[in-house]
């Protein structure tokens, strides 16, 4: 056991939940943004102004979903050259046969085998891509499929149960992909895995830019304009280190989250497409998601936007984070981002 234990060691292989989970999961939301995320705002573009040459873009873009996640998730596990290049192809089949999730468990795996073999043979230039590639396509043709299909159908099931009880529903998605923002997890990587959509997409949104637009306004006394624009268009998630030292910092941006779910789903009846649905105000995604996702939507889809991703969450947690700050459950400082 220690002569493996010395071997993983050696070929940078961590057998931890921080790595698959985390590291892994984050760093597949990254390659998301590089490739269907931001082909998503091209679409978008190009649908609304009729400029060919952006939904062009977008259709190479959608493309490189599965690539670009491949090689992302196999940076963050450390893979050596070949290893890393070879998830090129592990991608393409895992997305191609089980979606996102697919990816995932494919790269995953078959990254750490290829690292394993990785300049342990003279003719490594054969051995490391065919393991990895092998391994990887294996797995995406027999895992792949069947987590793919677990995983729309929890999806299916959330949306059913949000468009046959909207109200607690909207609270009950808007605060947990909200949390699930702020959190080290990848909340854009868990909607697209789920396929989350519809007006259960429009919740998760609420949620979302309740915690970024919230963060940003309450902090503003102690971080600025820097501050308001890195949380506020960045992420919530540079709060993290604040939350673990002071708790209470993360209830306002939630209760808000609980005002602002049920509001898109009854009121408002925000939809958005599965890539926007977990990314909130971050680079604006989130809103061009729902006008995406309603391009027929009207002045109460505007009104909608306007309301739940940036004045209610803005002006809610403003007034929740002051309720606290008078009672002293937070204090000048607990909301200072770490420079």
């Amino acid at each position: 056991m220690s002569n493996f234990k010395a071997f993983l060691k050696r070929k940078n292989i961590e057998l931890t939940a921080k790595a698959y989970l985390l590291d892994a999961l984050g760093a597949m939301a990254l390659g998301l943004f590089a490739s269907l995320l931001i082909g998503t705002i091209f679409g978008t573009i190009g649908d609304k102004f009729d400029w060919p040459f952006f939904k062009e873009l977008a259709g190479y873009c959608r493309t490189a979903a599965g690539p670009a996640m491949g090689v992302a998730i196999a940076y963050a596990l450390h893979a050596p050259a070949l290893v890393l290049f070879s998830a090129v192809a592990v991608g393409v089949a895992g997305n191609a046969l089980g979606g996102p999730v697919g990816v995932l468990v494919a790269v995953v795996i078959s990254t750490e085998l290829g690292k394993m073999v990785s300049k342990e043979t003279q003719v490594d230039i054969l051995v490391t891509p065919s393991v990895t590639i092998i391994s990887g396509i294996l797995l995406a043709r027999f895992v792949g499929p069947g987590i793919n299909s677990f995983m729309t159908a929890f999806g299916d099931f959330i949306m059913y149960a949000t468009n046959l009880h909207p109200f607690a529903m909207g609270i009950i998605v808007s605060v947990t992909i909200g949390m699930a923002l702020t959190l080290p997890i990848s909340s854009a990587a868990i909607c697209l895995m789920i396929g989350l959509s519809g007006i259960a997409g429009g919740a998760a949104t609420a949620g979302c830019c309740a915690q970024m637009v919230g963060f940003a306004v309450m902090s503003f006394k102690e971080n600025r304009w820097g501050g308001l624009i890195s949380q506020g268009i960045g992420t919530s998630m540079l709060q993290m280190p604040n939350i673990l030292r002071h708790p209470l910092t993360w209830i306002p941006p939630i209760l808000t989250s609980a005002i602002t779910g049920p509001l898109a789903t009854c009121v408002f009846h925000l939809e958005n497409v599965p890539i926007g649905s977990g990314m909130g105000t971050c680079g604006l995604v989130g809103p061009l998601g729902v006008i995406s996702a309603m391009p027929d939507g009207g002045s109460q889809m505007w009104w909608g936007i306007l309301l739940i991703c940036f004045v209610l969450p803005a002006v809610l947690t403003w007034l929740f984070g002051m309720i606290f700050r008078k009672l002293h459950w937070i204090n000048d400082g607990d909301l200072k981002l770490e420079q």
